[in-house]
């Protein structure tokens, strides 16, 4: 079984996760936050304490960042 990359399963929705990246001018960690809580429990083989694991590390490092600045 083939899979879409630019539009996998797990993001079937009427919007996905780019868009809301792009809508909200969302940096990188901030982008991935939001790309890993949308997709917890969703993607094949990945459970969906990893993808929020994921997310909270990313926000974890946004926040640490904006402390220091």
């Amino acid at each position: 079984m083939q899979t879409d990359k630019s539009n996998p399963q797990h993001y079937k929705n009427n919007v996905t996760p780019i868009d809301i990246i792009e809508m909200y001018d969302l940096n990188f960690s901030l982008g991935n936050v939001i790309k890993y809580v949308l997709r917890a429990g969703k993607k094949e083989g990945e459970s969906d304490l990893d993808d929020l694991n994921k997310a909270l590390w990313y926000l974890q490092r946004e926040i640490s960042f904006r402390q220091k600045y």
